[in-house]
This record gives C-alpha cells, sequence and structure tokens, in this order.
C-alpha cells in the first residue's frame, strides 16, 4: 500500500471545518474543510474500493477491497461540499441524505455510514 501524504494539515483543516461549522461558507474555507475531510476518510479507511466525489473540491478513494483502475468505478458516493460537510461532522445523517436524494451512492460498498461522522 502507498504511503499516504495529507496536502492540507490537520491544523488547517480542523481550523477550516470549524469555521465552517460557524457558517463560514466562503469557497476557499469549503474547499480546504472538504479535502481535509476527505484526506481524513482515506487516512481512516484506506483503500482504492470507493470514491468519493465533492466536485468541484476533491475527489478520494477509500476503503479495502477489488480495486477499480478504468471507466467508472462500481462504488462511487458524490455530493456537493456542504452535504459532505454536514455528513463529516454529524450535522447531516447518512440515511437523511440519501433519502433527500442529497448523496448519490452506487454499489454495494457505497454505504458510508460506518464511517462518518468523523469529528
Amino acid at each position: 500500500m502507498a504511503t499516504f501524504r495529507r496536502k492540507v494539515s490537520v491544523a488547517a483543516g480542523r481550523a477550516a471545518l470549524q469555521s465552517w461549522s460557524e457558517g463560514d461558507g466562503g469557497r476557499n474555507n469549503m474547499a480546504t474543510a472538504v479535502r481535509f475531510a476527505l484526506e481524513e476518510l482515506t487516512s481512516r479507511a484506506p483503500g482504492n474500493s470507493v470514491e468519493v466525489r465533492v466536485p468541484p473540491y476533491g475527489v478520494a478513494q477509500c476503503i479495502e477491497g477489488p480495486r477499480h483502475t478504468r471507466g467508472t468505478p462500481p462504488n462511487v458516493v458524490e455530493c456537493d461540499g456542504g452535504t459532505w460537510l454536514g455528513l463529516v461532522t454529524g450535522t447531516l445523517d447518512w440515511d437523511d441524505a440519501l433519502n433527500a436524494a442529497k448523496v448519490s451512492a452506487s454499489g454495494s460498498r457505497a454505504d458510508l455510514s460506518g464511517y462518518l461522522p468523523l469529528t
């Protein structure tokens, strides 16, 4: 398994999440918070079987299992930045987000409820 390297420092990521929780929805803050949370998920659930997409901020592969290398992966989770951060911080429940169509999850491994919230 490859060594995991963060692009967003833990301190900067936590600060961005805190600012977001306090109402700072600015693009730069949102980008830092989303990228940090994607990196945090990857560090806690390493692997390549699920692709988590949060356009336009970032994408991550996580969770152990079969690796997919060509075309659209069979296990994909996609949502907007606000939804992702709500899931990460626990202000939004996974099942509620699915039922409200705020998150799209396809594939047998695309259930992130066991990994969220991260904080």
